[in-house]
């Protein structure tokens, strides 16, 4: 099993005294490739699908499917190439996988056709992604019928910019909220244990969930009807829940694209969670799960704390 060197760490603006160079050099990172990547896309939908699917101020099931078909094809090309490349080809063997097995490998009874993939797939198609979908329809219709302030790009830029940049924030904080909330007792045996099953995650897992958690999860962008804001900014948040969730999943800490080049994956802090259950619950932007007490940094400090707070629950 792959275990990084050195510790997760928040985001440096949390530091005091402040590094002007390090938030920099965070600052860079924050926005390639992953933040830019998912602004990318929601540009092209913006300008390419949202027009070609059709008005929103009425609701029907036409426009509504349409997205839906969008959003699978977009996810089974990006989460797809990724299981593809590093899970059935296994273009890199097992170099950077924190979990050395992959899932194919383990079959069990708690999955759909006791196969982690296959139930994946389907719980990601057919529950979450269909809930994403109803969220991006209802934030465009209630844009498109005046039900939440649209800001204008040309006379609110300042504000909408500084929004777009902090939507991965917002969307940190409000994961963590929901992800305490599903953590709870009956809502864990009920609902977020359909994503627990799967403690090895792979790209498939980043959406398998229970349809209580799929729409808690994509509500997210559902803040941009309170938030002065507008359209496209709305569906970055989107985006940034959507598309973005495969970070936590991929189970490699790095993806090779050649023999020279790599891609960060950001994904320990989540697969921290997936192996121990009760830690990181945020991912490391903001630093709630250090003010909550259930953050985990990798080291074997850490994982001794997290052992004496299990011990004083049993005792």
């Amino acid at each position: 099993d792959f275990k990084p060197n050195g510790r997760l760490e928040f985001a440096p603006f949390w530091e005091w005294p402040l590094s002007v160079g390090k938030i920099a050099r965070w600052f860079v990172g924050y926005l390639w490739p992953w933040n830019a990547f998912h602004m990318a896309v929601t540009v092209l939908y913006w300008y390419f699908v949202i027009p070609a699917v059709g008005n929103f101020q009425t609701l029907s099931w036409g426009p509504a499917l349409a997205l839906w078909a969008v959003n699978a094809a977009g996810i089974f090309l990006m989460y797809g190439s990724v299981e593809f490349f590093y899970y059935v080809k296994r273009k890199q063997g097992g170099r950077f996988k924190y979990n050395a097995k992959f899932p194919a490998e383990q079959p069990s009874d708690v999955f759909w056709f006791k196969s982690q993939n296959i139930d994946n797939f389907l719980r990601s198609f057919f529950i979450s992604i269909p809930l994403w979908t109803l969220v991006e329809v209802l934030f465009l219709w209630a844009f498109a019928n005046s039900w939440a302030v649209w800001l204008p790009w040309e006379t609110h830029w300042p504000w909408l910019v500084v929004l777009t940049l902090l939507s991965p924030a917002i969307h940190e904080v409000h994961f963590f909220c929901i992800h305490r909330l599903i953590h709870t007792p009956f809502l864990y045996k009920y609902v977020h244990s359909v994503h627990h099953n799967s403690i090895n995650p792979s790209p498939w897992s980043s959406l398998s969930m229970h349809p209580v958690e799929g729409f808690l999860y994509h509500a997210v962008a559902l803040w941009h009807l309170v938030i002065p804001s507008n359209p496209i900014v709305a569906l970055f948040q989107l985006h940034v829940a959507g598309f973005g969730a495969i970070n936590g999943h991929i189970g490699f800490e790095k993806l090779e694209l050649s023999d020279d080049k790599a891609i960060n994956s950001e994904a320990y802090a989540h697969y921290l969670h997936h192996k121990y259950f009760e830690v990181n619950y945020a991912d490391g932007m903001v630093p709630l799960d250090k003010w909550f007490g259930s953050f985990h940094d990798g080291t074997p400090e850490a994982h001794e704390a997290m052992r004496a707070r299990r011990l004083r629950r049993s005792s």
